[in-house]
This record gives structure tokens, sequence and C-alpha cells, in this order.
């Protein structure tokens, strides 16, 4: 189970649970019955989705279970493209916190050390309401952060209502995707932290 990423912020975690209509209780912070019966709907209903689109290796099962069910699904269904096209990706990033997303930030930035990997700081991603996720392209077992097959899964992996980072101008990410909500980031955030659904 992939929630206990989560557990040292049950605020975040009981928003999560909430917007995907598993969490009926107060957002409260605390891990009481309603939340523990949530994390263990979101992991039954994670499995099932497995069980529909295939699994795959550790680093990905890891990432795409931190993931709202929505992009779960839509994750699994490009990994297999991308798979199936010959291309040997993992996904290695879900669903951050805005602690995580603000350590991120912070990188490059304030005296630490290049390179900046992010624009947002936290609750400004869709990484951080559980829409987003990132791949890595593997050359022989080994990562490269740089590679024509970026945007190669793209090609052969989007599909309708997924938004591909390579697409941006301002800050191009290749490795980069998320559920297309229409709707603006302070939205999503807004409708995050009041538990209301955004997918």
């Amino acid at each position: 189970m992939s929630l206990p990423l989560f557990a040292e912020d049950v605020v975040f975690l009981q928003r999560f649970l909430k917007c995907g209509g598993l969490y009926a209780g107060k957002i409260d912070g605390l891990w009481g019955p309603k939340t523990d019966a949530a994390a263990h709907a979101f992991e039954d209903r994670s499995n099932a989705i497995a069980e529909l689109h295939g699994r795959f290796d550790m680093t990905s099962e890891r990432c795409i279970r931190t993931l709202h069910p929505s992009a779960q699904e839509a994750a699994r269904q490009f990994l297999r493209k991308v798979l199936d096209a010959g291309i040997s990706a993992r996904v290695i990033s879900g669903t951050r916190t805005y602690a995580e997303q603000n350590g991120l930030y912070r990188r490059g930035r304030f005296g630490n050390p290049p390179p900046q990997v992010t624009k947002a700081r936290g609750g400004h991603s869709n990484h951080n309401f559980g829409i987003a996720w990132d791949i890595g392209i593997f050359e022989n077992g080994a990562y490269r952060g740089e590679s024509p097959k970026y945007a190669k899964a793209a090609q052969v992996g989007l599909s309708p209502g997924v938004e591909w980072g390579g697409h941006w101008t301002s800050f191009k990410d290749e490795p980069h995707y998320q559920l297309a909500t229409q709707r603006k980031i302070a939205i999503v955030r807004s409708s995050f932290e009041s538990g209301m659904a955004y997918v």
C-alpha cells in the first residue's frame, strides 16, 4: 500500500481520499476509524485498477498507487502502450504532499545547489493533487534524463484527457503527464483543500 507515504500528513491524506469519494469524515488530521476505512478502500480500488490494466515494475507500482484513481487508470493505460512500443520506461513520480513539493522547489534556490527541477511551490503543482505523473526512460538498466524516447513515448502513449509537459513552452517537461481538468490550478487547489472532486 502506498498511502504510508502520506502518513506524516494526515490532513493531506484525508483531503486526497475525500476528493476521491472515499472519505466522508472531517478533515481534522486525526487518523481514526473513518480514515482507516477510507485508506483500505483506496487500496482495494487501486488493486482493482491494477488487475484491470496490468501491473508493472516495483517503482512504477509504488508511484502509480499514489495517484487519484482516475489518474491511476490513465497512467497504467499510458505505460502499457509505451512498453508495448518497445520503450523501456517507468513511472518515477506520482503524488507529492505540499511539503515534498516545497522540498523540490528549494533545489537550486535559496543557496541550495542546482539544478532547479520545478517552478511550482507546494499547492501549485498537479502532482500535489494526485493527477500528475513523471516517467523515466531506461536503457540497459540506466536512467536517461534526456532521450529522444521521451517524445516517442508521448507519441505512442498520449490519449485524450491527458496533457504532456513536452507541449509546454515556458517550462518544457518531457517526462511529465497530467489529467486535463480544464481548470486553473487555483481552482483545483481550492477543491482539493475543501475535499471536493475536481476530476
